[in-house]
This record gives C-alpha cells, sequence and structure tokens, in this order.
C-alpha cells in the first residue's frame, strides 16, 4: 500500500452524509407515505446519475492507485484494463443469455458481497471480523426487505426474471426468508461482542447504530425506494468519497465540502460516465418507445447494472479493501 492510500485507509470517509440522508428519506416515509415515491424519486434519478452511474467511473483509477507498480505502462495498462472489464461484463451479459436465473441470483449475491464489503469498517483488527461483517450487512440489507416486504421484494426479482425469460419464483418467500433476519441480527449481535472483548466498544456502537439506521430506512420505505436511498446516499456516496482519498495526490490536506468532494470526483469520472449515460440513454429510450412500464423500467436499470457489477466490485475488492483480507489475522 502506497504511502496515500495507507492514510486514506486511516483517515476514512465522513459517513455522516449518508447518515443524514438515510434520515432525510426516512422522515418524508413517516410524514408523508402517500406521496413518498413521488417526493423521493426526482432526488433519487438526479443521485442515480451525479452518484450512482458516477461512482463506478472511475474504476480505472483503482489499479494505479493501490498497485501502482502494475501500471509501469500506461497504454499495456489501458488495454488490459478495458479487455478484462469489458471482458467480465460480456461474461455476465452471456449469463443472462444462457442461464437467467443464475445470472440473477449471481447478481444479487454478488451485489449482497460487494455492499457488505465495500462499506465494511475499517478498523476492524481481525480479518475474520471484516468477513464477517461483510457478510452480515450485506444480507442484512436483503434480510429485512424479504421479511418486512415480502411481496414487493419478491416482486422485483420477478420481474428482472420475467425481462430475461426465466422461470418464476414461488408466491412466498418460504423458511429462508423468515429465519434469515433473525440469523443475521443474531450474528452481528455476536460480531458486536467480539468488538467489545478486543477493546473496539466505539467501533461497535458505530456499527450499531448503523445497523438501526438501516433497519428503519428498509422498514419505513418500500424496497425499490429504500435500496435507492441506500445504493445513491450510503453506497455510491462512501465510495466517492473512498475514491477521493485514493486519488488525491495530497491527503493531508483538510477535507474538502461534500459538494467540492462531488465535484472532484465527477471530473475525473467525465469520460466514462458520459459515455454510461449515453448507453443508458439509448437503452431507456427504446424502452420508452415501447411503453415499458415501471417494474419493467426497473427492471432494465438493474440488468444493467449487474453487467458491471462483477468486474467493479472485484476492483475494490482485491484493490480497495486489499488491506482488509491481507496480512491480518
Amino acid at each position: 500500500m502506497t504511502p496515500s492510500t495507507s492514510a486514506a485507509a486511516t483517515l476514512g470517509p465522513d459517513r455522516r452524509y449518508s447518515y443524514a440522508a438515510v434520515l432525510g428519506a426516512v422522515a418524508v416515509g413517516l410524514l408523508a407515505p402517500g406521496v413518498a415515491t413521488w417526493l423521493l424519486a426526482p432526488v433519487l434519478l438526479g443521485g442515480m446519475v451525479v452518484l450512482g452511474v458516477a461512482h463506478g467511473a472511475c474504476d480505472q483509477f483503482v489499479v494505479p492507485a493501490t498497485h501502482p507498480t502494475l501500471v509501469r505502462s500506461r497504454s499495456r495498462y489501458w488495454a488490459g484494463f478495458l479487455v478484462g472489464y469489458l471482458g467480465l461484463a460480456a461474461a455476465v451479459g452471456l449469463l443472462w443469455w444462457w442461464q437467467p436465473a443464475a445470472a440473477v441470483a449471481l447478481f444479487f449475491g454478488l451485489t449482497a458481497w460487494h455492499w457488505g464489503s465495500g462499506d465494511a469498517p475499517t478498523q476492524a483488527r481481525h480479518r475474520s471480523q471484516w468477513l464477517a461483517h461483510s457478510l452480515l450487512r450485506g444480507t442484512l440489507l436483503f434480510a429485512v426487505p424479504l421479511w418486512h416486504w415480502p411481496t414487493e421484494t419478491l416482486d422485483i426479482v420477478r420481474g428482472l426474471l420475467a425481462l430475461a425469460g426465466a422461470a418464476n419464483l414461488p408466491t412466498t418467500p418460504g423458511l429462508l426468508g423468515i429465519g434469515l433476519l433473525p440469523a443475521v441480527l443474531a450474528g452481528l449481535l455476536l460480531l458486536w461482542l467480539s468488538y467489545y472483548w478486543q477493546q473496539q466498544g466505539q467501533l461497535a456502537r458505530t456499527d450499531a447504530l448503523e445497523t438501526g439506521l438501516l433497519l428503519v430506512l428498509l422498514v419505513v420505505l418500500p424496497p425499490v425506494l429504500a435500496a435507492g436511498v441506500y445504493f445513491v446516499f450510503w453506497h455510491s456516496l462512501q465510495h466517492v468519497l473512498r475514491m477521493n482519498q485514493l486519488m488525491d495526490r495530497n491527503p493531508t490536506a483538510p477535507r474538502r465540502s461534500l459538494w467540492a468532494e462531488i465535484r472532484f470526483f465527477l471530473r475525473r469520472s467525465a469520460p466514462l460516465l458520459l459515455i454510461s449515460l449515453a448507453g443508458l440513454v439509448v437503452v431507456f429510450g427504446l424502452a420508452w418507445t415501447r411503453t415499458a412500464s415501471g417494474p419493467v423500467l426497473v427492471s432494465l436499470a438493474l440488468l444493467a447494472a449487474s453487467v458491471v457489477t462483477l468486474p467493479h466490485a472485484l476492483l475494490v475488492t482485491l484493490g480497495m479493501d486489499a488491506a482488509q483480507w491481507k496480512s491480518r489475522h
């Protein structure tokens, strides 16, 4: 790890911005549940562009920042990056065509891991704690909607399966959906106790606070809105702040304001962000001309996201999170 990445990992991004966004969305859901979708949708659409789509548009900078010895030749690196990134994306696309049910399972499983590990605390002393937190936090984000909003959650999965032409799901989540949440909560409780055992009480309290915030968000808002708020204003925003620390050549400088952080990131993500947005405009434009319904558009968005989730998640796990699983107890 380079000095800049070490300093960045020690400092860590400011998570209070995400806390505030979640609390604001929860307030809307509690005070105006009947119009929550109309109030939150414009904010989510804007955030999806500025943060959601953009947060993966700086993936090309992960390897240079975390493993600079692999980028001795700039042209060779870019060729390898494009071939590898697009090759993995194409492989996922072929899986959707060949085995759509497996592609759906891979997408949700990989998303759970990526959200859990990418947003895991960097202060955990042991690799086993980081791994446990990654799996439990990621599973929590899917277990709560499956338990509290079973019909709406399964409808999202059914929409993806229908779009890909795969077999449908049962009408109920079954024993797995019912027992998954208690198992995850029990696992988190044991994890927090292990933090206290390692004299990391502050980490345990912070993680319990975050778990409480996410539980409230996932219970108050229906799955599409809750997942949108989390993806845009928690996962994507925190990734942007982490990437800024990696890309910044002066990591000891005072923190910038949130808007300055976003501008810093958007300037570097602009080329790939514009290409991604152009592709999405074409896909959704074609769907719009065929009078696609709201659920179909949501399914299209998830399918498009799934194609790049694999290469993006690998870069985060193998690059940005390398210090979490390498050379640890």
